[in-house]
């Protein structure tokens, strides 16, 4: 028999100490072969991909593609995303972005 209801753990993420005010979701879209360029963000931000494929590449760590389905966690400054960037297909994805009271996202470009 099937269950009615199934629930999977698709991400368990440990985050700092941080007094979470508000979040923001938005759906973002990069046209195929766009490239997000490093930056670092003010607050965490967890993502889930919701067409097409980037590679996301933090702190220096190893690249991962990221496909329809997949869960994502970028970490807040200072630590950098060196990469997140739209394959030949492109990609959208929703982006939660967590901040403090009064905060705002940010994206911050790295030169």
């Amino acid at each position: 028999m099937t269950e009615p209801v199934t629930r999977e753990t698709l991400l368990r993420q440990a985050l700092p100490d941080i007094t979470t005010a508000v979040v923001e979701v938005r759906r973002i879209t990069l046209q195929p072969g766009v490239a997000g360029g490093a930056h670092w963000h003010n607050g965490p931000v967890f993502g889930s991909i919701e067409k097409g494929s980037a590679t996301l590449q933090v702190d220096g760590g190893a690249e991962t593609v990221l496909r329809a389905g997949d869960v994502f966690y970028e970490p807040a400054a200072p630590q950098v995303i060196d990469r997140f960037d739209a394959t030949s297909e492109g990609v959208t994805f929703l982006g939660y972005f967590l901040n403090g009271p009064g905060e705002v996202p940010e994206l911050t470009p790295v030169e």
